[in-house]
């Protein structure tokens, strides 16, 4: 089974999302690309696809819900799964508009929303001028437990059935 992991991030934590939801799968013996989703070629070629976004203001990024809505067509017939990072500190967030439409378009197994991370010297200053409006904390609040188990449920979904071996 070939698995598509498909990202869009801004700084690079969703990225890193997604290079550990590959490795899990990986160690499940699955064959995964890990790829942004602007690189990625025709989506025709994978068996399943894991699509994941930055949440910026409560909404998916545009080259994630674009990719998405080109797509839909292929991938509302492939077991997909969607993950969105965002929230930091113990703020939690609403799931993003854009799920919600995409259960009818694609009707994903899941989605999960995984805790982001803040770095201020990789933000751009208007970046850091809206960061300090809104006085979002600083730091690393990816879970990575949650992560790793999240990605156990996939490769275990998309394992083999023991009635068919």
């Amino acid at each position: 089974m070939s698995i598509l992991v498909a990202y869009a991030t801004k700084h690079g934590s969703t990225g890193e999302i997604a290079e550990r939801i590959a490795a899990t799968l990986r160690g499940w013996g699955q064959t995964v690309e890990v790829r942004p989703i602007g690189s990625v070629g025709d989506v025709k070629q994978y068996d399943a696809c894991v699509v994941g976004s930055a949440v910026y203001f409560g909404s998916w990024t545009k080259e994630a819900t674009e990719f998405v809505g080109a797509n839909s067509e292929v991938l509302a017939t492939r077991p997909i799964w969607l993950f969105s990072s965002g929230p930091t500190g113990e703020a939690t967030q609403p799931e993003p508009k854009q799920v919600t439409e995409f259960r009818g378009a694609i009707q994903p197994r899941d989605h999960r929303m995984f805790g982001g991370q803040l770095d201020r010297h990789k933000l751009s200053f208007p970046e850091r001028m809206i960061i300090k409006g809104v006085k979002a904390p600083e730091g690393d609040f990816r879970d990575w437990g949650a992560i790793d188990a999240w990605a156990d449920s996939i490769a275990r979904a998309l394992a083999p059935s023991a009635t068919t071996a």
